[in-house]
């Protein structure tokens, strides 16, 4: 499992602040409290495989150059957009970075398998009632 530091990360990351959209009145219209976070994904410090796995990942904020583009703007402060960014960041990396368990093959067991064949057997017979009957 991979755990970023986000000291590591800071070539990759970039921030830049704007003004947030919607609704909010003066707050909104006259102070950038957006923050809009780009993380390079192919040049950023962090194993070959979290990146395959973020790059090969189907989403609308990963653009075709590998750079994860993360908006926040739920917060009035410019400082608390900035650190919900950082954190959606860090859950996006953790999450790339769990590695699936390997799948052990199993065998049936051996009460499974008679259970099995039995109901196969029982219905069988069912339907050999249904068959049209000869004299």
């Amino acid at each position: 499992m991979y755990i970023p530091n986000l000291e590591h990360l800071s070539a990759a990351i970039d921030l830049s602040a704007m003004r947030a959209q919607g609704a909010g009145g003066q707050n909104v219209n006259k102070v950038s409290s957006a923050i809009h976070l780009r993380f390079n994904i192919k040049q950023a410090p962090i194993p070959e495989y979290v990146k395959q796995k973020l790059l090969s990942v189907k989403d609308k904020r990963i653009t075709q150059d590998g750079i994860l583009i993360i908006k926040a703007q739920n917060h009035r402060t410019q400082e608390m957009n900035k650190q919900d960014a950082l954190d959606r960041l860090t859950e996006i990396l953790i999450d790339a970075g769990k590695l699936q368990k390997a799948r052990r093959a199993t065998k049936p067991t051996r009460s499974s398998q008679r259970k099995r064949v039995d109901s196969k057997v029982k219905s069988g017979k069912t339907k050999a009632l249904r068959r049209k009957v000869d004299y």
